[in-house]
């Protein structure tokens, strides 16, 4: 009985090794081919090997003819429920393969939404379909950045020609009437020539600024800011300029001793808030209020708010209103444009970019909103430590 137990385990072996060979070989010519012909050899391949070892049992008389044919009819349902279940689940990975195989095709020449698997398919395969859409939507909206930024880069060129154009003609006009002689208040002359520099100095510094800002330079040297003084000292240097506008200046800030310190550079702090408070104070109406105030918020940041009375900006403009080069007015041309004229940004429309530039190199927010009569920036920067 031993005997004939190790000869049968030794056959079933042999059987198995063998059919295991061809079953390799057979994968090996198909691994270029379908998946689905692989599933199916490989399910197939251990029922036949159990029938090589049934007949070779048979053979041998180990197993009467009747148990064989108990064994065979067994096996061969078996085989069919297998061959039945490989080419469903072959069918399933077949067609979550070739609708992987779609979407890659069209991963980052098509930017349009795709269509949801139909069917079932494996939970790996529907997985890394997700993966793949997810994707294509970081792609999508990379590509629409990409898009806004070309425009806001051309738009930024057309008005920095134009006032760059514009001064440029003016100092020329100037300095040929000064050198034919048509010219008779010399010292106005050259005034006019001198403010004509500066400002377009402002502008050239400003682009410097900007370009700073985008080429993400290692941070300057931080040091806790105080916004409560660094308001104060804002709203005195551009008294004047409010004064001259017709505009009131105040300052809102807590009653408290709380310094409301960030960590932070002091010199681009100032001029961020500087550009807020200019703009404001250019867009509000004569006899209007311009506030600002600073305050904590509940979770420990430093809020620095810029509220103003300049009626409102376009709800369609309010995503657009820290691109570079934007302006407020869209109908204005760069040719029928005069130097600050319905722009919302101080310059060549760099003055909101470079205020953003400066908060988010702090790890801070900036955003706008409208208000009754007017609209209000906000500056959120995490507290000093």
């Amino acid at each position: 009985m031993n005997k004939d137990m190790f000869t049968i385990l030794a056959l079933t072996t042999l059987w198995t090794l063998i059919v295991a060979g061809l079953g390799a070989a057979i994968l090996w010519q198909f691994r270029r081919r379908s998946l689905r012909i692989t599933m199916i050899v490989a399910a197939l391949a251990p029922m036949a090997a159990a029938l090589a070892a049934v007949l070779q049992s048979v053979r041998a008389m180990f197993i009467s003819e009747h148990d064989s044919w108990v064994v065979l009819w067994t096996l061969a349902f078996a085989a069919l429920l297998g061959l039945g279940m490989s080419v469903l689940l072959g069918h399933w990975i077949s067609t979550g393969s070739r609708d992987v195989g779609r979407r890659l095709r069209h991963l980052g020449t098509s930017y349009e939404p795709t269509a949801e698997l139909t069917g079932a398919v494996p939970a790996e395969l529907a997985e890394l379909t997700d993966e793949l859409e997810m994707t294509r939507r970081k792609l999508a909206a990379s590509h629409e950045r990409e898009r806004a930024l070309e425009a806001s880069r051309r738009e930024l060129v057309a008005f920095m020609s134009h006032d760059l154009r514009t001064p440029l003609a003016g100092l020329r006009a100037v300095s040929e009437g000064l050198e034919d002689g048509v010219i008779d208040d010399v010292p106005g002359a050259l005034r006019q020539m001198r403010s004509t520099v500066d400002r377009m100095t402002g502008l050239v510094d400003d682009l410097f600024e900007l370009s700073r800002l985008s080429a993400a330079p290692p941070p300057r040297h931080r040091s806790a800011v105080s916004l409560r003084e660094l308001a104060e000292d804002v709203a005195g240097e551009n008294g004047e300029h409010a004064r001259s506008s017709g505009v009131r200046l105040a300052v809102s800030t807590p009653t408290d001793a709380d310094r409301l310190a960030v960590q932070g550079d002091p010199d681009e702090l100032t001029r961020a808030v500087t550009n807020l408070v200019g703009n404001a104070i250019r867009h509000t109406a004569p006899g209007g209020t311009v506030t600002l105030a600073v305050d904590r918020e509940p979770d420990g940041r430093v809020r620095l708010a810029v509220t103003d009375g300049c009626g409102g900006i376009p709800t369609d403009d309010l995503d657009r209103v820290f691109d570079i080069g934007w302006r407020g007015d869209e109908q204005r041309t760069p040719e029928s444009a005069s130097p600050g004229e319905g722009a919302r940004s101080s310059g060549g429309g760099l003055g909101l970019a470079i205020a953003r530039g400066v908060v988010e190199s702090h790890d801070g927010n900036i955003a706008v909103s409208n208000i009754d009569g007017g609209c209000a920036f906000q500056i959120d920067l995490p507290a000093s430590v």
